[in-house]
C-alpha cells in the first residue's frame, strides 16, 4: 500500500509498458526482460506482423490502438496500466540484469522518491557506443504516474516529474539496439527524425534559414565527433557524427521550407 502523502513505498506493483509497431524481431527480448514485473502491457498500433501474437504468448496484455504519436501513445499506455509505478521501455530496448536487480532492490527496501533516471547503452553497427553524446543518455523511465507524465512532444518525448528534487538516478543499464547499417540510419533521419524535429521546432516557435542549416549542421558534427569524443567509438563514431550533422541540416532546411509556406503578416 501507499501512504496517503505519497511517502515511502511500503509495497508496490510495477507495470512494464511497451509501445509497438511491426516489432516481431525484437519484442520477445523486450518482454522477456521485464517478465519479472507484475504486469507487462503492450500498446500496439496495428502491426501487420506477429508482434501482438508473440507478446501475448509471453504473457503480455496487448491493446491494439491507432497511432496518435509517440508521446500520446506512451501516455495512453501509462494511463491504461494496472499499477501506478511504470517502467517504460521501447520494443528495441531491454532491461539488463543489473537494472532489474536494482529496481527489485528499491521495491524491497522502499523509497520516498517519485522516479528514477536510467542510463541507456546503445549498440550501433555492432558496437556499444559510449561517446558522442549517446551515453549515458539518462532518461526518466521508472516513475510514479501520479506525479509524472509524458511531455507531449512530437519527437524525443520524455517523462516530466512535478518535483525534480524527488527524482534520482539508477546505475543499471537499459540496453538499446540502434541502426545496424548506414542506409537504415539515413532512412530513419530522412523519413522520421528530421521531419518530426522540424515540426517540433515549428511548434516551439523556432526560426531558421538556409545559412543556419549549414552552420548548425557543421557545428553538430564537430560537437559530436570532437568535443563529445565520438572519435573514440571508431568507424561507428564517424557515422554517428555525420548523421547527427545531416539530421541537424535537414531539420533546419525543412523548417525553413515550412516557414516559407506561412502567410506573411
Amino acid at each position: 500500500m501507499f501512504e496517503a502523502n505519497f511517502g515511502t513505498i511500503l509495497s508496490v506493483k510495477i507495470s512494464a509498458v511497451i509501445i509497438t509497431f511491426n516489432e516481431e524481431d525484437s519484442i520477445a527480448r523486450a518482454v522477456e526482460s521485464v517478465s519479472w514485473a507484475d504486469e507487462v502491457l503492450v500498446i500496439d498500433s496495428h502491426s501487420v506482423d506477429r508482434t501482438r501474437e508473440i507478446a501475448a504468448s509471453l504473457g503480455a496484455r496487448v491493446i491494439e490502438r491507432d497511432w496518435p504519436g509517440f508521446s500520446e501513445q506512451k501516455q495512453f499506455g501509462t494511463d491504461e496500466a494496472a499499477n501506478d509505478w511504470i517502467l517504460s521501455i521501447d520494443a528495441d530496448e531491454w532491461v539488463s540484469e543489473g537494472l532489474r536487480d536494482e529496481i527489485e532492490s528499491i521495491i524491497e527496501s522502499g523509497t520516498d522518491l517519485i522516479g528514477y533516471r536510467i542510463p541507456r547503452l546503445t549498440t550501433y553497427m555492432g558496437r556499444e557506443i559510449r561517446h558522442g553524446g549517446w551515453f549515458p543518455d539518462r532518461q526518466l523511465r521508472f516513475f510514479d504516474r501520479r506525479r509524472c507524465r509524458w511531455n507531449g512532444r512530437v519527437i524525443h518525448e520524455s517523462v516530466e516529474a512535478d518535483d525534480l528534487s524527488q527524482v534520482s538516478r539508477l546505475s543499471g543499464l537499459l540496453m538499446h539496439t540502434g541502426a545496424e547499417t548506414a542506409a537504415e540510419h539515413e532512412e530513419m533521419i530522412r523519413n522520421r527524425y528530421a521531419p518530426m524535429s522540424a515540426q517540433q521546432m515549428q511548434l516551439d516557435g523556432v526560426r531558421t534559414s538556409g545559412f543556419r542549416a549549414v552552420t548548425a549542421g557543421t557545428a553538430t558534427f564537430l560537437q559530436t565527433y570532437v568535443l563529445r569524443g565520438g572519435f573514440l567509438d571508431g568507424i561507428p563514431g564517424i557515422y554517428i557524427a555525420y548523421f547527427a550533422a545531416q539530421n541537424t541540416f535537414l531539420k533546419h532546411a525543412i523548417l525553413s521550407q515550412l516557414q516559407g509556406k506561412l502567410p506573411k503578416k
